[in-house]
């Protein structure tokens, strides 16, 4: 069973014509994912790579049924893309796109409290289950199916634990990126809910992120859901956060819990396992 995506999903691009979305597109296409339209305003084509366009997302979810966006469009007009999925009530959306401004990111976290979309980044790899289907552009060669669920706030580590995971024969059921910024759109705690009901995954691995509260909110919640998974946190990033360098803003929004220490201890507390470093992540697997 995969989490969030499978071959069946139905997926549009919005941004296909642009230049990441035209390599990567046909990378996910090959690698099994149903990809059945894009999305381009003021279009002047019919099609791009085979795949047909629209104009808009509600016309491409209503003639393709489509429930799924995969947004690769330049920061300055993601706001209006993501803005326009949420509202076409797309199941589920996931952002590329780097650099989106905080206001924008502030104006979209509250249109998600009126809509049941699933938002994954910005600034993010994607998902893959690996050799069903992948949104993204996760390097799909080093990713082996197993059951060990993956919940990344750190893009380029989410590959070294991946090939970690690998080599010591475990695998992947499927790998979320939640999202590299500071303002992302859906935290841990949604995600690990869907990965408790997959019969497939065995444990989830959390990679811990720099900045923002979504550990803290984690920790909160986490104790009382009534069904779990083992959960184990690396946390590698024993930085203090430095409010002349970040804002004043992140002291408010990690209500005062300002290292990794800290966060440490919330989470070992709500009943997850932390460690530190690869070869104890290796270890703590092994013994579940």
């Amino acid at each position: 069973m995969a989490v969030l995506i499978d071959k069946k999903t139905k997926i549009i691009v919005q941004g296909l014509t642009g230049t990441q979305a035209s390599f990567h597109t046909p990378r996910a296409i090959k690698y099994g994912t149903n990809i059945v339209a894009g999305v381009v305003p003021n279009k002047k084509e019919k099609s791009h790579l085979g795949i047909p366009l629209f104009s808009s997302v509600k016309e491409a979810k209503e003639k393709t049924g489509a429930t799924a966006s995969l947004i690769f469009v330049p920061a300055k007009s993601a706001k209006s893309a993501i803005l326009e999925a949420i509202r076409a009530d797309l199941k589920l959306v996931v952002v590329i796109t780097t650099g989106i401004p905080v206001n924008d990111m502030m104006e979209i976290r509250q249109e998600l409290k009126n809509h049941k979309t699933l938002l994954i980044g910005p600034n993010t790899p994607g998902i893959i289950t690996p050799q069903v289907a992948y949104m993204g552009t996760f390097p799909d060669n080093i990713h082996k199916s197993g059951n060990i669920g993956i919940i990344s706030r750190s893009s380029t580590l989410t590959y070294e634990v991946v090939q970690t995971i690998n080599n010591a024969g475990f695998g992947e059921s499927t790998v979320v990126g939640l999202g590299d910024d500071f303002i992302i759109g859906t935290g841990f705690l949604e995600i690990i809910k869907d990965f408790n009901k997959d019969d497939l995954t065995k444990a989830i691995v959390i990679i811990s992120g720099f900045g923002g509260n979504y550990e803290i909110e984690l920790a909160q919640t986490y104790k009382n859901l009534p069904k779990k998974k083992p959960i184990i946190v690396l946390m590698v990033d024993n930085q203090v956060y430095d409010s002349d360098n970040i804002g004043l803003a992140s002291d408010i929004i990690c209500h005062g819990i300002t290292t990794s220490d800290e966060k440490k201890h919330l989470l070992e507390k709500a009943g997850m396992i932390v460690v530190n470093d690869l070869s104890s992540l290796i270890n703590k697997l092994s013994t579940l």
